[in-house]
């Protein structure tokens, strides 16, 4: 991995949107990161997929995706932030180039309902969890079944990731505050006592205390993102070196891009 440089961090903080932003007819959820500079990666989607199962940290995944300004798929111009018109239709799960999409999470569904040949779907797990939240009764009664779009309580609530840039903690507050949690721990011990304890602080009690110190400001940020920079790590232990980390296929080193909170 690179050695991290100075810059800002960006703090994302989940925040409730109007269902119009959150309304998608193709893409999941993603975090658009462009790089400035870089003609080829005007739009950069970073996509992050995980277990539903909390204790379950194996099954992380993050793809990207990148397009330069001129291409096929997104206009030249970015979209108005004004909310659309409200129109009354219904969601509408083809889209205008014919393909159907997954009546479960809203990816491409190539597969159809076997029996009535109306509900599709992006894998057999998806058709099963829909046969058993309802698409059994509905199968061969609903004639709308691509303007439906039932609440399986199968994916995560969605909400508008808000950017603000973090401010930056001088060394005295970093040290007022090392010396603070030290004292509280300690009530009224003797100065000579407080005077040791600071002297033989441990590593571990030093990354945990920058973790509290960086993370009170803004105790509800739930992404940091600074290109290039340095996570914040929570615990001295498993904190991976270089060599640990592989290089990037290219054979340049992998740099640190943002962590999730």
């Amino acid at each position: 991995m690179a050695a991290a440089c100075a810059g800002s961090v960006e703090l994302g903080f989940a925040e409730a949107a109007p269902a119009w932003r959150l309304r998608s007819e193709q893409f999941p959820s993603k975090l658009y990161a462009p790089l400035p500079g870089r003609a080829d990666a005007f739009h950069r989607g970073l996509f992050l997929f995980c277990c539903r199962a909390p204790p379950c940290c194996a099954g992380l995944r993050v793809f990207r995706n990148q397009l330069p300004r001129k291409n096929d798929f997104y206009s030249y111009e970015p979209p108005s932030e004004e909310p659309p018109a409200a129109t009354g239709d219904p969601v509408c799960l083809q889209l205008k180039s014919g393909a159907h999409l997954c009546r479960v999470c809203g990816c491409l569904g190539p597969k159809t309902c076997s029996r009535c040949h109306r509900a599709h779907y992006c894998s057999k797990e998806h058709q099963t969890l829909d046969w058993r939240s309802g698409h059994k009764q509905a199968c061969t009664q609903a004639d709308n079944l691509d303007n439906t779009v039932p609440d399986h309580n199968f994916l995560f609530p969605e909400f508008e990731i808000v950017i603000e840039t973090e401010d930056e903690i001088t060394p005295e507050v970093v040290e007022k505050e090392e010396e603070s949690e030290i004292i509280g721990s300690m009530g009224e011990a003797p100065e000579e006592e407080l005077d040791s304890m600071a002297k033989h602080e441990s590593r571990e009690d030093k990354v945990f205390q920058k973790f509290k110190t960086k993370v009170a400001l803004e105790p509800e940020q739930i992404l940091r993102y600074g290109r290039g920079t340095a996570p914040i790590w929570i615990s001295a232990e498993n904190i991976p070196q270089e060599e640990d980390i592989p290089d990037c296929p290219c054979g340049a080193k992998r740099i640190f891009e943002f962590q999730i909170c």
